[in-house]
């Protein structure tokens, strides 16, 4: 089974910095794009960031300036920078990872898995 570790959240003052880790473990075959996602009280979950395997990234334009996401694959891990921050940016942040896990049988078949949330309360 794949599994993915998140840690970092936690209270922060506005104007303030948390750096969020994503680890993946398990049986992998390859490991494609790498993202965080956000979810506020009665809001729809959203995309924050997202990173392909070759390091392109792409951010929505409420963090753009202000987050940065990175990932090191020789230890898959997925890291998000988030500087400057507000209010609004309070949420759930859940890791994710689109993998390939091994297979005995040489077919391999991509899929989503999710980390279980990790929450970032940002004071005013």
């Amino acid at each position: 089974q794949v599994q993915l570790v998140e840690s970092g959240g936690g209270l922060v003052q506005a104007g303030g910095s948390l750096r969020l880790s994503c680890a993946a473990s398990g049986s992998i075959f390859r490991i494609n794009a790498m993202g965080w996602y956000r979810q506020a009280p009665g809001k729809q979950r959203e995309l924050v960031a997202v990173i392909s395997s070759s390091g392109i990234t792409n951010a929505a334009d409420s963090v753009k300036g202000r987050f940065t996401i990175s990932r090191d694959n020789a230890q898959n891990t997925v890291y998000l920078q988030m500087n400057s921050l507000k209010p609004e940016d309070t949420a759930v942040y859940y890791c994710n990872a689109n993998v390939a896990p091994s297979s005995y049988t040489g077919i391999y078949y991509n899929r989503d898995y999710w980390g279980q949330g990790t929450q970032v309360t940002v004071s005013s």
